[in-house]
């Protein structure tokens, strides 16, 4: 008599268990070969698939899978994970069929069909976002929302999806799916681009955390035994996805390599793609401690950093891609602390402290942060070091005319907001023989942008697109754009610095958000501050003045040229010291038991004020009196306690309820 089903399962599960995945695949395939007319046998070979993979054999899990489909169409589960498994293997098309298969024979409304239909669909969304079919993507995550529009994932996904193809109005609500409901769902950094507005860039970072990273169900590590004394050398980590050729990476080598070893010891955590490469070499030459948490789960990478002592931990990634921010909630480190990779406050309460700088956070507006703001005289990293291909390319390589004025801005596309780039045609209608020249997107994106000139009487071919290159050829490049123009409300970042490091001006629009306020710190702290702007039409007419006026644009070059190597913004040991000092202050406060708790009272009340000011207002930033009249209303129904007040009176310790402090 075979064995029954459940009991193969446990025994399987026991032996898996117990180290034993290999035997428990045999026992799997014993099972199988004795049963092969059993009724469910497609479900025997999906459980043996799955520990088959667990145990390194992807190969035996695709065969296995594949057999279950022909076996059982009808079975949805092989579908989802046979495509994952093929993508994982390079074959993304054959993972998409997968997916595409089984959501076209999912026709019935029922609560599995439905949950398996909405697990292909936004599985082809990732797939195709990733291999940049943006436009199919955002068909495919458009279904899966229709189907289900409570769904944050796959709603952040699309609202990334149109910013970067230019598609606006990008809030396109349709028949079933409000634009209000899609805004709660929005990313952190979608909303950053979107929106100007540092309350709700804060609230909706808080919601986010809430929604997205799940609370960890113990926290085992108690750091209070290490308080005695501060050690002789401080535990510093670093964890990003990015420390390879990357903005962050790029920009990080350098001040890694620089770190005073006598008084620091330098940890990187790596959770980021499978690559190597020169940065990420050079990366792992620079610290002392690289490990790579890429493959652990969130419990066991906050044990491994716990575990080897980390005074302080350094989040260089925010919300952003192949972000570990669950680790940061396990608190395997006395103190946390945000930095560089996300222009923002995180809004949780395990991120104690941000390193940020006058210019991006200006005197008062702390009560936009979660965590306390600690100050650099510029808070971004430079590579001194950058390699840069000899010579420049001939213009006619790059697309580019062989005369005329160059504006340039070579930020991503979900960057360009239909403000900024009425702000660009206005520019190029004063400016007879100038072309603009961004970085290459999508063909139908470069097309319809090109559509958006025509339709402002712009000849479309005055819009010139920049291939994709590797990034000694892509600086050496900057040398033929005469003045950068930035994108507004999220500018530019380490793209302004990589412009002014190769004697490409910057000019900016400074706002009042942290996104919205980072390239104007960069191009003050290179010296150019009359490069900063603060009303689009003030934007629009210096660089009007710029590219009209005979020798404006070579005597900002060589300002810059003069300024390189003694501004702020390229002094990389003057960054790394000032970081050294911070890390010093950090750990005393932590001794001192001053360690800052980040207080995020009111912060859901923020949100919802916020929703209903933006909803319809791309582009726009919402005044701190428009806040103060919503939450006076908000209180007259429904009191709000902050500390017994509506408005404390300590703005630094409760920052979310302070905005009648905001400037």
């Amino acid at each position: 008599m075979s064995q029954p089903l459940p009991d193969l399962f446990r025994a399987a599960e026991a032996l898996e268990a117990g180290g034993k995945a290999a035997e428990a695949v045999e026992l799997y395939k014993r099972w199988i070969a004795l049963n092969p007319e059993d009724p469910h046998l497609a479900a025997a070979l999906f459980n043996m698939a799955v520990v088959a993979q667990r145990a390194g054999d992807g190969f035996g899990a695709i065969n296995a899978l594949r057999q279950a489909i022909r076996i059982n169409p009808d079975c949805h589960p092989p579908y989802i994970n046979l495509g994952r498994l093929l993508e994982d293997h390079g074959e993304a098309g054959q993972g998409v069929g997968q997916w595409l298969s089984l959501s076209n024979r999912l026709a019935a409304v029922n609560g599995p069909a439905l949950r398996h239909k909405l697990m292909a669909l936004q599985q082809v969304g990732r797939v195709l976002e990733f291999n940049h079919v943006d436009g199919a993507a955002e068909d495919a995550l458009r279904q899966a929302i229709d189907l289900q529009p409570d769904q944050p994932q796959a709603v952040q996904h699309w609202i990334a999806l149109r910013q970067k193809q230019c598609k606006w109005p990008v809030m396109s609500a349709w028949d079933g799916v409000d634009g209000r409901r899609l805004l709660s769902s929005i990313s952190p950094l979608s909303a950053a681009v979107m929106y100007d507005d540092p309350a709700f860039q804060l609230a909706r970072a808080a919601s986010y955390a809430r929604q997205a990273i799940a609370r960890p169900k113990a926290l085992p590590f108690d750091h209070g035994a290490r308080k005695a004394q501060r050690p002789a050398r401080l535990k510093v980590g670093y964890v990003s996805s990015d420390l390879r050729e990357h903005a962050v990476g790029f920009g990080l080598s350098e001040a890694l390599e620089l770190h005073d070893r006598s008084r620091f010891e330098i940890h990187a955590y790596y959770c980021g793609i499978p690559r190597e490469d020169d940065t990420r070499r050079r990366i792992i030459n620079a610290v002392e401690h690289w490990t790579d948490i890429s493959r652990l789960s969130d419990d066991e990478a906050a044990a491994r950093i716990a575990a080897d002592g980390i005074d302080i931990l350094i989040d260089v990634n925010g919300y952003t891609r192949d972000a570990r921010t669950a680790v940061f909630a396990r608190r395997p480190a006395p103190v946390q602390v945000n930095w560089f990779g996300f222009p923002g406050s995180m809004g949780t309460p395990y991120h104690h402290y941000i390193i940020a700088d006058p210019h991006v956070v200006p005197e008062g507006n702390e009560i936009f942060f979660s965590e306390r703001v600690m100050r650099l005289a510029c808070y971004q990293p430079n590579d001194r070091k950058r390699r840069v291909a000899p010579e420049a390319p001939k213009r006619a390589e790059e697309g580019l005319p062989e005369r005329g004025f160059v504006f340039c801005c070579l930020n991503g596309t979900q960057k360009i907001t239909a403000q900024v780039f009425a702000a660009w045609m206005r520019i190029l209608a004063a400016t007879e023989g100038s072309v603009l020249w961004l970085l290459d997107s999508s063909e139908e994106t470069n097309a319809r942008l090109r559509h958006m000139a025509s339709a402002a009487g712009i000849a479309p071919e005055r819009i010139c697109f920049a291939p994709k290159r590797p990034n000694p050829q892509h600086l050496a490049r900057y040398r033929l754009a005469d003045l950068f123009l930035d994108t507004f409300p999220y500018g530019a970042h380490t793209t302004a610095s990589d412009a002014m490091w190769m004697g490409t001006p910057v000019l900016t629009l400074a706002g009042r958000g942290f996104a919205a306020r980072v390239c104007a710190g960069l191009v003050t702290s290179a010296g150019m501050p009359d490069l900063v702007t603060t009303h689009i039409d003030d934007y629009v007419g210096r660089a009007i003045a710029i590219a009209t006026a005979p020798g404006a644009a070579h005597a900002l070059k060589a300002r810059l040229a003069h300024n390189r190597m003694t501004a702020p913004l390229f002094d990389t040991d003057r960054l790394v010291s000032g970081l050294e000092a911070l890390y010093d202050r950090m750990w005393e406060e932590f001794r001192s038991g001053e360690l800052p708790v980040p207080n995020l009272a009111n912060l859901p009340v923020y949100e919802e004020i916020g929703l209903d000011l933006l909803m319809g207002r791309e582009g726009e930033s919402i005044p701190p009196e428009r806040y103060r009249e919503e939450l006076a209303r908000w209180h007259m129904m429904d009191p709000i306690a902050a500390d017994g007040r509506l408005w404390p009176a300590e703005p630094q310790v409760t920052p979310a309820a302070a905005l009648t402090r905001a400037a």
